[in-house]
């Protein structure tokens, strides 16, 4: 599906303005309007349907959500919609980086101020093991069989041994969380509907927000798609596995990224077939 070379990555480095949307979507549009949406319809406007103290948990579920930008699914969503894949992986790669350095301080910001304490060191070994261990052993792992094997070996042959470990990873993964949160799925099915609501509104006005600026910087339609993609797409591996660590498998916080991971595919098709059904409204790709 993704099949790039080291010059065609080199040259979408030359072409900054689709990093700058992305990483000013990512990390200072997105986190925060995702707190002031969620918190608006959790807190104020669904105040009679839903106790505060859940409130407080399902907005944090949500805060870890708009905290973790996509890194991983937004390959698929750019095939689908014709992206550069070098552009992308380009894309995709800088904002792991950024999570590295900002997933911790925003996400403490934003639970501080909705009255939640997280210590640091909780936040911090979260982002090593979810993040920073598995990037270093997938570096030394490609570092190594390219080595060894060549760079032929490793694109064609050893990546396509791990094409289903993906998915059934994270089959396994909701499959264990909705054993342990089906009760509270079957007894509180509004809820389930209520915290749907602000995350799909949430992931339309920050797509609205990434490609509209590339339509106005005039960005061609293969920069474009992916960059808003990235945006409204989550890493909900990582917010869903935060939120077990800090909040445990039952608490409301998980529930909240499970939600996520619910509404995640159906809202990104959606939004894959608005991108081409637009294409028209960017200039020729070169």
């Amino acid at each position: 599906m993704l099949k790039v070379d080291f010059t065609s990555i080199v040259n979408a480095t030359k072409k900054p303005k689709g990093l700058i949307v992305t990483c000013v979507t990512n990390w200072l549009i997105k986190p925060f309007t995702m707190y002031l949406i969620a918190s608006f319809f959790l807190k104020v406007v669904f105040k009679a349907f839903i106790p505060e103290n859940l409130a407080t948990e399902y907005l944090a579920g949500a805060v870890l959500l708009g905290a973790a930008s996509c890194t991983a699914m937004v390959f698929v969503w750019s095939y689908l919609t014709n992206g550069d894949p070098a552009y992308t992986l380009v894309q995709v790669a800088i904002n792991d980086l950024i999570i590295l350095f900002a997933f911790t301080p925003i996400v403490a910001f934003l639970l501080g101020i909705s009255d939640v304490t997280v210590p640091y060191g909780t936040l911090i070994l979260s982002t090593i093991l979810f993040v920073v261990i598995p990037l270093t052993l997938g570096y030394l792992t490609r570092k190594s069989v390219i080595k060894n094997r060549g760079i032929e070996y490793f694109e064609n042959e050893f990546l396509k041994k791990f094409d289903n470990i993906t998915i059934i990873g994270l089959l396994l993964t909701l499959i264990i969380i909705f054993s342990f949160q089906g009760e509270i799925i079957l007894n509180n099915p509004i809820h389930i509907l209520l915290i749907a609501i602000p995350l799909t509104i949430q992931t339309f006005f920050t797509f609205a927000i990434a490609y509209g600026w590339a339509r106005l910087w005039r960005l061609p339609h293969n920069i474009a798609a992916p960059a808003g993609m990235i945006g409204a797409s989550n890493f909900f591996e990582l917010a869903v596995a935060v939120a077990i660590s800090l909040f445990g498998l039952k608490s409301g916080a998980a529930l909240g990224t499970v939600v996520g991971v619910l509404t995640e595919v159906p809202i990104m098709l959606a939004l894959v077939g608005i991108a081409n059904r637009t294409r028209n409204w960017f200039p020729k790709e070169n």
